[in-house]
């Protein structure tokens, strides 16, 4: 078996019979995916962390309204370091906590590390494109919110409230990631994500109130 398997297996383990579209096996494997994508152009990175801190930094997955939201990257590093006590030394324990610690907004804790940093780039990539506006409205139908605001969709009339329409959640937050990322790779491919974004945004104001 495989690193990546073993460490997949035992996320499922973790997750049992819980189901979250937006942070399932997929998302793990994407965020591993671009780890590697963004890696390539960053020297000195260590790839065993990374497959380790991609796998295993949502391990421990709680809702997005849950009251102990911001502890979950905490609890994610903490149950991989456990698990993965026997695989590496101290040192690579040590990145891996911290590259699972700081990819999560919530948590609020800076990447100090090259692999935190690339981890950190890979998830918040994984909120923009066609996949992040996807698995924004998953979590939004989650936690109860609407899609969007019917009578205007796009806020030009009314205070923007991430809190009560999807939609809202892009102006209000994922639109910010851009100017948050650390690599030069990760950049530019939200670049093209969130243009992408803004085009499904006219859209579906243009599908709502046709001319």
């Amino acid at each position: 078996m495989t690193a990546q398997a073993r460490y997949e297996a035992e996320v499922l383990r973790v997750w049992g019979d819980a189901q979250d579209g937006a942070h399932d096996l997929w998302h793990l494997r994407r965020v591993w995916t671009l780890c590697q994508r963004i890696a390539e152009e960053q020297r000195g990175a260590n790839r065993d962390v990374l497959l380790a801190a991609a796998i295993f930094h949502d391990v421990i997955n709680l809702p997005k309204d849950h009251p102990n939201r911001g502890q979950a990257a905490r609890l994610s590093a903490d149950h991989a370091v456990q698990f993965l006590a026997q695989d590496f030394d101290e040192t690579a324990l040590d990145a891996i906590h911290h590259a699972i610690l700081a990819h999560s907004f919530s948590a609020k804790v800076p990447a100090t590390t090259l692999e935190a940093q690339i981890l950190q780039d890979a998830d918040r990539l994984e909120a923009l494109g066609a996949i992040g506006i996807a698995r924004c409205f998953n979590v939004s139908g989650q936690i109860g919110r609407d899609l969007f605001d019917g009578a205007d969709p796009l806020a030009r009339d009314r205070p923007l409230d991430d809190t009560a329409f999807a939609l809202d959640h892009f102006e209000v937050k994922l639109f910010k990631v851009a100017a948050q990322l650390h690599t030069k790779t990760a950049r530019a491919i939200a670049a093209d994500r969130i243009e992408f974004m803004k085009k499904f945004q006219r859209r579906l104001a243009t599908e709502v109130s046709p001319a």
